[in-house]
């Protein structure tokens, strides 16, 4: 077998496979086409994407953010995320679950990831 797959581009892993049209990782569960990545101008997932908070302001790492709406937390005993808690330090990551897109210490709750549409960036 002469055809090397490329290491994934995510992680480095040697690992990938061939599913359908797209290359596949295991190890970070990573998908990518395979004409799309070079190693020359491939922009980074935090590069390509801009995350924006419920008014349209972009969100980087490091930012304070509050709540604009009341969020029932399902787990853990429960609860509800008020209007106006301030979040301080989040962190945007790219693999969370659904179209969360946001990892932060909400004060009272602990560790969760959140949805940007719910935050507004603290000035």
């Amino acid at each position: 077998m002469s055809d090397q797959l490329p290491p994934c581009p995510s992680c480095a892993s040697d690992f990938t496979y061939e599913s359908g049209a797209l290359l596949v990782c295991p190890m970070c569960g990573h998908e990518w086409s395979p004409g799309s990545f070079d190693g020359t101008d491939h922009a980074g997932p935090s590069d390509a994407r801009v995350v924006k908070d419920a008014v349209g302001n972009p969100l980087e790492d490091g930012d304070d953010v509050t709540i604009v709406k009341d969020l029932k937390v399902k787990g853990a005993g429960g609860g509800v995320v008020k209007v106006g808690t301030k979040v301080r330090g989040i962190r945007l990551i790219s693999d969370g679950v659904g179209d969360h897109d946001i990892d932060a210490k909400v004060p009272g709750f602990g560790q969760m990831q959140l949805k940007s549409s719910v935050v507004k960036k603290a000035v």
